[in-house]
């Protein structure tokens, strides 16, 4: 009951200012209170849109767009409250100064007048990122970008320098409204020409059968070396209340079966050899583990059985805080880790080079691209699909393709 009541709170307090501000533009106009119906119109609309449609492991456009507004008009409420509540407290000091100094008539008001100024500039600063929610939805959440990374490493084998490896994840299949862009975007996989496809789990939302038409187009994934897989934490149904357990189980074994019917090789605490001639990698993969409240499922230990500390291997693991609390620290020594998860909250602005900024910052140290600590590499797969609000803004899906090279001695 407490976390409804804070969401309540904080719904009124940004609420509140936001009609300030709407209010302060408006003065005496009646469009202010068709800003404040619009807005308690979309709140309902979404409670209306979960009750019509509560099978949440099935799409519904009318309840992804319900979520966007929400998230919009959030995101509006937000940048309205900072600008209000900053000016506030700015009217606070200057009343204070005033009154103590003497220069403020004892029967007049303790605060100054709102100022339009600072409600226009707030309004101009919150269409920003409120159109930018909306194109997400509309275009974003298939605007793939290939990332390239160059790593260099001392020990990699000789034969591997020059290997290539495109990495996916966080697919979400069940979310998907365009077959035509998801196509392309494989079809853009398999033009990277990687040697090997390594892909770091969430294959569905909750339920296997989200795959279900999916098979060819995923299954059309090729690359020399083939294609590896970990399952993620949405993949084994913990988000689903089964009629009974044996349900839940006949829904992982149908999902097994559907990498295994692709040709994806899945890894479950398992590891496989890739051999150059004389050379050798190893490609470990370890079932869902990371920090907080999601799932630990994989045994990393188990992961690694038969693997030496000199051995230059590859680990698959979905979730990146597994990195800091448990992959960076072992004996073993994985050289590269690549992961997802984060999706980088599917908003932010990342101008390369320049800024790299989302709300996924303030949940996760290590939340999108490479990070390198101990002479070890962690890659963060920003996700190929999406989950919750349909859409992207900033932070696009991503093709990673990563290019192993040998350091110069």
């Amino acid at each position: 009951m407490t976390i409804p009541l804070i969401v309540l709170a904080i719904f009124i307090a940004l609420e509140t200012y936001a009609f300030q501000l709407i209010r302060t533009l408006s003065g005496d106009h009646w469009w202010k209170w068709v800003y404040l119906a619009v807005s308690i119109g979309v709140i309902l609309n979404v409670i209306l849109q979960f009750l019509w449609h509560p099978d949440r492991t099935q799409m519904s456009d009318s309840r992804d767009f319900a979520i966007t507004l929400v998230l919009a008009f959030f995101v509006l409420k937000l940048v309205f409250f900072t600008f209000m509540f900053g000016e506030d407290i700015y009217r606070s000091l200057e009343g204070l100064i005033s009154r103590f100094s003497g220069k403020q008539e004892p029967d007049s008001s303790f605060l100054p007048g709102r100022r339009a100024f600072i409600a226009k500039v707030g309004l101009a600063m919150a269409a920003l990122p409120f159109g930018a929610i909306l194109y997400g939805a509309w275009r974003g959440k298939y605007n793939y970008q290939v990332r390239e990374y160059e790593l260099s490493f001392d020990d990699l084998p000789e034969a591997f320098d020059g290997y290539k490896i495109t990495q996916l994840s966080d697919i979400h299949v069940g979310s998907f409204d365009d077959r035509e862009e998801v196509e392309y975007a494989v079809n853009l996989a398999n033009e990277q020409q990687g040697d090997v496809i390594l892909f770091t789990g969430d294959l569905v939302n909750n339920e296997a059968r989200e795959m279900d038409g999916w098979e060819g187009v995923f299954g059309s994934l090729s690359a020399k070396d083939g294609v590896y897989s970990v399952l993620g934490n949405h993949d084994y149904g913990d988000y689903v209340q089964w009629e009974s357990e044996k349900a839940k189980e006949e829904n992982m074994q149908q999902l097994y079966q559907v990498q295994k019917d692709m040709g994806w090789k899945l890894l479950l605490d398992e590891n496989d050899k890739i051999i150059r001639g004389a050379d050798s990698i190893q490609i470990v993969g370890v079932q869902n583990w990371g920090g907080g409240r999601f799932p630990k499922y994989g045994d990393l230990q188990k992961a690694a059985t038969g693997l030496t500390n000199e051995e230059f291997k590859i680990l698959l693991s979905h979730d990146p805080t597994h990195w800091d609390l448990q992959v960076k620290g072992d004996d073993k020594k994985y050289q590269l880790t690549l992961s997802g998860h984060t999706h980088g909250m599917q908003f932010g602005i990342e101008i390369p080079g320049f800024i790299k900024l989302s709300p996924a910052w303030f949940v996760y140290k290590k939340w999108a691209g490479i990070y390198k600590e101990a002479g070890q590499f962690l890659n963060v797969n920003r996700g190929f699909g999406f989950l919750g609000y349909s859409g992207r803004a900033g932070i696009w899906p991503e093709i990673t393709v990563i290019t192993l090279k040998k350091s110069a001695k």
